[in-house]
């Protein structure tokens, strides 16, 4: 990690003023590796067969520390994207312009392949690797992910139709950003998105009334999505109904004779966070489609886009608490308050200490799902139909309570606007909604348990792997084991069920993987009783905290 000045400097020809003299401020945390300094996404690279990215990590590593970099994060955040309905001339346009720091940001990712990598190289770790770059670049802006994301995640889709998927797959897989609204023929790169939420039901899909129509060589849609993100994306799948049922359809924002496609975006969503992005609603008149897949099995085929989706949203989540953790750290160090810097103060040591092993445990368990997409053998498969929506589940919930506490170690100036930590808060409960909530999540942890008798036996031997290092840890398995057995009102114990899955995972594997006071400590704080539900910082006595704030921020 590059070593950081020591104190603010007033801009070159200037002398403070006597009665302003900036001092005890933390230097902005710029200018460093993000990857070098994260012990436990570099293990966990290693450990998922990625090892051959390392080089690359460091690089898109270093952007993410980059201060230029930082400052485009900050600007495509305060200059919302604007709608723009209508040219000068009264045509009709349905454009979305953004900031030259959105364009910027989306070339950087785009650039680094990660709304494609593991499709165009399918090699050993590509979907680990990938998940590293997006737990990177998650620490630098959030919000461009998500038609980096949707994208990533059309390809399983997508390729249901050879025919389309030869027509899409250069510009699908390059690594060019074009932002033009154009026709795809003469794109160099495209995105996609996604469209599915409807004003009378969100993860109801099946109450649905956008309906489509069979018309010549396509279809003609009618009807409205009330959650439309990404609108500038060149196409999205959309869900509507037809005669067999609720069916999905490749929509392209241009028609193949060269037409703009009749998606009329009424407006863009004012949201609480996630200013970056563009999330919109919009009307279907008659717009032109593709069916894709089987008519009538929609949400088949498109939930093998939601299965990536769900994936990129812990991994997002874990970059976000990553980058509040160590803002937090890098703060209370260069901070002092009654005579010693704060990270060195008993009780603040205490709640750092914490905070580094919530996110030590989120990046192990987002790389180990990842991790799965790589390997086809039955267990990892059956695993990720389990740990996906589980992961999304607790990693996600457990974001907005992190990174308010990270907010809280910087005082009043975590509170600010020029801060990042504002921007990460807000950020911060989207991945929990996003994709489906909570509670949809732990139904379909409850499903995949049950789908096939092979699922909980893959989960029991994953555990068993760690079993007999930790009592506490044994002890929670027994109890999750005894959830199971008895399926009487399993579904009221949904959220309880999910969570010990998750924490248990994340145990075991740091319990196998990690230094041994790191996976003492989370085991100690998080499996103690009957389930783990304090406050950050209000642990037992006797934990390292300094090497574990030591291994979560290298001091420089």
């Amino acid at each position: 990690m590059t070593a950081l000045p020591a104190t603010n400097q007033p801009p070159p020809g200037t002398l403070p003023s006597p009665t302003h003299a900036v001092t005890n401020q933390a230097p902005a945390l710029v200018g460093h590796d993000a990857f070098a300094c994260d012990a436990a996404l570099r293990d966990a690279v290693a450990r998922e067969d990625a090892g051959w990215a390392v080089p690359w990590l460091h690089a898109l590593g270093r952007e993410v520390g980059d201060p230029q970099r930082v400052a485009q994060a900050e600007d495509a955040n305060r200059h919302e994207p604007r709608l723009v309905a209508f040219d000068r001339f009264g045509h009709r346009i349905d454009e979305v312009d953004f900031h030259p720091a959105y364009h910027a940001l989306m070339a950087l990712a785009i650039g680094n392949g990660l709304h494609a990598a593991p499709w165009v190289e399918p090699r050993a770790g590509a979907h680990a690797a990938r998940a590293a770059g997006y737990l990177l670049f998650g620490q630098l802006e959030n919000g461009v992910q998500c038609p980096v994301t949707m994208t990533y995640a059309s390809v399983p889709a997508l390729r249901r139709d050879p025919a389309l998927w030869r027509e899409l797959a250069p510009r699908l897989l390059s690594r060019e950003y074009d932002p033009r609204s154009a026709p795809l023929p003469d794109k160099r790169g495209m995105t996609v998105g996604m469209g599915m939420t409807e004003k009378q039901g969100g993860s109801d899909v099946r109450s649905n009334t956008t309906r489509a129509e069979p018309d010549g060589d396509g279809w003609r849609i009618t009807g409205h999505k009330w959650f439309f993100s990404a609108p500038m994306c060149d196409a999205h799948l959309v869900l509507a109904q037809t005669a067999s049922g609720l069916s999905c359809f490749h929509v392209p924002r241009w028609t193949p004779d060269g037409r703009r496609n009749a998606i009329r975006v009424q407006r863009l969503k004012d949201k609480l966070g996630n200013a970056s992005n563009a999330s919109s609603e919009v009307e279907f008149e008659r717009a032109w489609g593709r069916l894709l897949g089987e008519e009538g099995r929609g949400i088949q085929t498109i939930l093998e886009m939601g299965t990536y989706t769900r994936l990129d949203c812990a991994i997002g989540s874990a970059g976000i608490l990553r980058a509040a953790v160590t803002h937090a750290i890098h703060h209370a160090r260069g901070r002092r308050a009654f005579g010693a810097p704060l990270a060195q103060q008993p009780l603040m040591r205490a709640v750092l200490a914490d905070l580094a092993l919530e996110s030590e445990a989120a990046t192990v368990l987002a790389m180990h799902v990842a991790g799965a997409y790589d390997r086809e053998d039955e267990g990892s498969v059956e695993l990720r139909r389990l740990l996906t929506p589980a992961a999304k589940y607790w990693i996600c919930k457990r974001l907005p309570a992190a990174v308010a506490e990270c907010m809280e170690v910087l005082g009043g100036n975590g509170y600010v606007e020029d801060a990042p930590l504002a921007r990460l808060f807000r950020e911060s409960p989207l991945n929990s909604i996003w994709e489906g909530s909570g509670n949809v999540m732990c139904m379909d942890v409850l499903r995949a348990a049950g789908r096939t008798a092979r699922t909980l036996p893959a989960l029991w031997s994953t555990l068993e792997a760690a079993r007999g290092r930790d009592p506490t840890f044994d002890a929670a398995v027994a109890r999750l084991q005894s959830e199971f057995r008895s399926m009487d009102a399993i579904e009221a114990r949904a959220r309880r069920v999910t969570q010990q899955i998750a924490v248990l995972m994340q145990a075991s594997l740091l319990l196998r993987h990690a230094p041994e006071e790191v996976a003492s400590a989370f085991c100690a704080t998080r499996l103690a009783g009957d389930g783990w539900g304090a406050a950050f910082g209000a642990s037992p006595a006797g934990l390292p905290v300094a090497a574990l704030v030591e291994r979560a921020l290298p001091v420089a």
